[in-house]
């Protein structure tokens, strides 16, 4: 059987239907309850690609050692989860999510920053997968050997609060905020207990549903619009819990940026009334 190589983040419904059948491909669901109104719905009854492996970043697949939700796990545990789940080093992963493009690009950003390239979103996710007219499974598959991944940690790809307030006052970056316009602004109510409204002071504000629609990325030429005036930019994005940041930082990806990263702790962190990190709301 053929071996895939991902050259793309982003590939169609069209490309892994005619990829299937490739020996190194690992499909994984990365699905995640959303905590707002992202205007999709899921489906009514459980539905998979066909052999599909659950990646549960929102339970399992981050550090538990911290009161902050998914934050990235160490290499070591990550290692450990992938090979258990049949995962090889040369492994080619499609995450897909049952919304559309939501939680997967999480669960890219994460193999990202452990080393693995070999990995793409399902544009559209499993309603797109659905729309084309492609079968699936009422139920996930379970892996049948233990792989061999090893990770090789970019620890530049994921920052923390410290790094955050170093590029809020430095003109070389920009700190991209994921959330509504409404939370950003503190004229919207977190849904998250304990959190202050407003944004970190000179945040610019990109909601994750802007750089798509009905949830298909937009595409590359209407991305790179709008991230014209931040090319020359190291580029920070952070959201509630890291997991729309990493929605923008795949569409600023798309747009040809390089320097990414993303904020772990985002605004449960910073924006915890007992943080001591400024909140403004201008």
């Amino acid at each position: 059987m053929p071996r895939l190589t991902l050259t793309t983040s982003l590939i169609s419904p069209q490309f892994l239907a005619a990829n299937l059948s490739a020996e190194n491909l690992i499909l994984l669901d990365a699905s995640m309850k959303p905590v707002t109104n992202i205007g999709v719905s899921e489906p009514a009854t459980p539905a998979y690609i066909p052999n599909s492996l659950r990646f549960d970043y929102d339970n399992h697949l981050r550090e538990h050692n911290t009161p902050l939700p998914h934050m990235m796990p160490t290499p070591e545990f990550f290692s450990e989860e992938m090979q258990k789940m049949g995962i090889d080093n040369d492994s080619a992963i499609v995450v897909y999510d049952n919304v559309g493009v939501y939680a997967s690009p999480r669960a890219w950003w994460m193999f990202r920053t452990m080393g693995h390239d070999n990995v793409s979103v399902l544009d559209g996710g499993l309603p797109a997968w659905i729309a084309a007219g492609y079968e699936t499974s009422p139920t996930l598959a379970t892996a049948t050997y233990c792989g061999n991944f090893a990770s090789h940690p970019r620890p530049e790809l994921i920052v923390d609060s410290q790094a955050v307030t170093h590029a809020l006052s430095d003109s070389a970056y920009s700190v991209m905020d994921a959330r509504s316009a409404g939370r950003f602004h503190g004229q919207e109510p977190e849904p998250r207990a304990g959190l202050r409204g407003g944004h970190m002071p000179g945040a610019v504000n990109l909601p994750f549903a802007d750089v798509q629609v009905n949830g298909v990325m937009k595409s590359p030429a209407l991305l790179r619009e709008m991230f014209a005036e931040y090319q020359y930019k190291k580029l920070i994005f952070s959201c509630g819990t890291g997991v729309t940041a990493c929605i923008v930082a795949l569409a600023a990806e798309q747009a040809g940026l390089k320097d990414l990263a993303v904020y772990d702790g985002s605004w449960t962190e910073w924006g915890a009334v007992d943080s001591g990190l400024p909140v403004v709301k201008e």
